[in-house]
């Protein structure tokens, strides 16, 4: 059989359609030019600040009026952010009832300390932050009609530290809640003893537990709350010697720091340790509350440890 022949034919030059050439440019042709990327940038909705908080646990948006009638705590995971001394105050007594005691005590640069800033330099720029004259604010008020003298730290100056002016706020408070027959209550929140000071810090550590040590001996009651963190003198001290010792969810309790612990104890530690999740299990606290259950917790510990503080 023989092959087919295929042949190719070459199409005419003729036939072939012309190209498409581009228009002349013209002077008044214009062209869309491509927006810049900042300019995509400034669609982007814009929050403003003061509306909004990011949880920095669970990293949902709060809404800051919600996040402040739920007492600074987290509405999705129960995240307590820090709130201050009067914040805390507020939250635990009856409105407009607490005395505050020695509001004008200022710590004094006894050791003239320098170092990157000097202390006065620190002190006069934390006054004016946080509007406190030092890390505590301490009085006498009531809960529910329950006298009780209180102090409670704030860690927005100096990191809650404890110098002169915080052992002796609290010693004062102590003292007169001892003459007046109260109970008393300390919300610590402080990364320790304050270093500016020196020896005089550290000697607030005896100061403040002969104090509580005289107010036990009239059989009178002392609640600690640890928040976070409380950590170092303060923990090896008044926040430690409690009655009761009462803490907040997830809160950092310890006395120093974890790479310390390892490097002296050349162990390894478990995870979460220095919780108050891991601490109530090891007996050093007495009870996790959330903050929007603490003033009715306090209500009934106050009932039963002093029925006669009851005020008339």
């Amino acid at each position: 059989m023989a092959e087919k022949k295929v042949t190719h034919q070459i199409p005419d030059v003729d036939s072939v359609p012309p190209a498409v050439t581009p228009p002349e440019h013209t002077a008044d042709t214009t062209f869309a030019t491509k927006p810049k990327l900042d300019d995509a940038k400034s669609r982007k909705r814009e929050i403003p600040e003061g509306l909004w908080t990011k949880c920095p646990d669970c990293t949902e948006l709060l809404y800051d009026k919600e996040l402040e009638n739920n007492l600074e705590v987290c509405m999705h995971c129960g995240y307590h952010f820090s709130i201050s001394a009067q914040e805390r105050i507020d939250s635990l007594l009856d409105p407009g009832c607490f005395k505050e005691m020695d509001a004008g005590l200022t710590s004094v640069d006894i050791l003239k300390f320098t170092g990157v800033a000097k202390y006065t330099d620190k002190l006069a720029g934390y006054k004016k932050k946080t509007g406190l004259a030092d890390a505590v604010v301490t009085g006498i008020g009531q809960i529910d009609g329950h006298s009780v003298g209180i102090g409670a730290m704030d860690f927005r100056f100096l990191g809650g530290s404890m110098g002169s002016v915080v052992g002796e706020k609290l010693t004062r408070m102590i003292e007169a809640s001892t003459k007046g027959g109260h109970p008393v209550i300390i919300v610590s929140a402080s990364g320790g003893a304050r270093m500016y000071e020196g020896m005089f810090s550290l000697m607030q550590m005896a100061k403040t537990c002969a104090a509580l040590a005289y107010h036990a001996e009239k059989r009178l009651a002392y609640i600690s709350v640890l928040t976070h963190p409380t950590t170092a003198g303060v923990m090896a001290s008044y926040a430690s010697v409690g009655d009761l010792i009462l803490a907040e969810p997830g809160a950092m309790i310890g006395f120093a720091g974890p790479r310390v612990i390892k490097d002296t104890t050349q162990a390894e530690l478990p995870p979460g340790f220095q919780t108050a999740e891991f601490l109530i299990d090891r007996g050093l606290i007495d009870a996790i509350i959330p903050r929007k259950e603490m003033r009715d917790q306090l209500l009934n510990y106050l009932a039963f440890l002093s029925p006669k503080a009851k005020a008339a």
